[in-house]
């Protein structure tokens, strides 16, 4: 008789390979990103699967790498980049053995300049349910019937900007970051890591057989306020948790809270950079905070920038508070406004202090000889007078 696998054990060692190669934001998506990787192995048990979505909003963020690392993990991995939904679906339908697919780019399907792609969308839809079919017309000229084709299958995706919001929500979404100088990761060389990867990816499976049992038709308790498509998202992850023990229960349980509530869509991503900077370099020069008001006239006053004519009208405080929102604190909090004590009274803006973390990440090094390569201020409980 075959020994028992320690699935706590073994999920630990996935997290743990993870962590050489890829940097998360938080240890929440690498609880996300294991149980994703062993629900692949289990389908069949599960009415529905999360799409796992890396997102940035800009490239050098490290989701390449993060499709990568689940390649080596999961069964049958079909990479599909500008594959068509025919394509798709015939491979989940083939004999072959249901794919797992990763489909790296994707915001060249459904970006703002990628045009109709209704068919991949309406498969990758489909797919997120067991029921999924998708239904196609076989056979030549009038000797045609319909045919349904399975669509279920794991799937995920990393790209640029967001998703739209039937897959958004149907999905487990990890907001990548451009790595911080400081924090280091392993390189990962496929020739030497791929056989790592394998042989967690066979434990994987052999442990998934064992547990099979005790996964299917299970029904996890939701944490406070997950219900509805969260809930399902999250359902078949937090049954994996249940089935391994150990601290995982409690781990994943977290990683859903924290994740649901960071949920959100993106915005366009190509003046972010540009945002950033230009903050850094001309707004907030010697001060440590300053009124949301007195922030967009600098930026609209600048020369050669684009803020004064953003499709036809100036940067206002709506568009200003989206774009930065895009972008995380150190504390790993979307960027906000916050409230400042003016001679005036108490104004809505922003503090350097928040934005600090999206600088270094994001921004070229300042020039040596401007203000900002100085020691950054330390925030000032005086009110400003403008």
């Amino acid at each position: 008789m075959t020994n028992p696998i320690d699935g706590a054990a073994l999920l630990d060692e996935v997290e743990a390979f993870h962590r050489r190669f890829n940097v998360f934001p938080t240890d929440a998506a690498y609880v996300a990103v294991a149980l994703w990787d062993a629900h692949a192995h289990l389908l069949d048990c599960f009415d529905s699967t999360p799409r796992l979505a890396f997102l940035s909003p800009e490239p050098g963020s490290g989701k390449s790498r993060a499709l990568e690392i689940v390649e080596t993990l999961v069964p049958h991995p079909m990479v599909a980049v500008n594959a068509s939904a025919a394509a798709l679906f015939r491979a989940v339908s083939g004999a072959d053995g249901r794919p797992t697919i990763l489909f790296d780019e994707i915001d060249t399907i459904f970006g703002p300049k990628a045009g109709d792609n209704e068919d991949l969308r309406g498969f990758l839809n489909a797919g997120h349910r067991r029921t999924g079919v998708t239904y196609r017309c076989i056979g030549d000229g009038g000797n045609q019937t319909v045919q349904a084709f399975p669509s279920y299958c794991a799937v995920a995706v990393a790209g640029l900007g967001s998703l739209p919001d039937t897959i958004l929500t149907r999905s487990v979404v990890i907001r990548m970051r451009r790595r911080a100088r400081n924090e280091r990761v392993e390189p990962f060389r496929a020739r030497i890591h791929e056989a790592e990867g394998h042989k967690l990816r066979d434990r994987l499976a052999a442990w998934a057989e064992q547990a099979r049992g005790f996964v299917l038709g299970a029904w996890p308790e939701m944490p406070d306020g997950v219900t509805d498509r969260p809930a399902d998202v999250w359902e078949p992850l937090l049954a994996i948790a249940d089935a391994v023990g150990g601290q995982w229960p409690e781990r994943a349980r977290r990683a859903c809270v924290t994740l649901v509530k960071a949920a959100q869509t993106t915005d366009k991503h190509s003046l972010g950079i540009r945002l950033l900077t230009d903050l850094r370099d001309h707004v907030l020069i010697g001060v440590d905070k300053l009124p949301t008001i007195a922030i967009l006239d600098r930026l609209n006053a600048l020369d050669d920038a684009p803020w004064a004519d953003l499709d036809g009208k100036p940067l206002d405080n709506r568009r200003l508070a989206r774009m930065l929102g895009e972008y995380m604190t150190a504390d790993n909090a979307p960027i906000r406004s916050r409230n400042i004590r003016t001679a005036g009274g108490v104004l809505k803006g922003f503090h350097a202090e928040d934005l600090a973390d999206a600088w270094a990440r994001y921004c070229p090094p300042p020039p040596q000889d401007s203000a900002t390569a100085a020691t950054p201020l330390q925030p000032s409980s005086e009110p400003l007078n403008l």
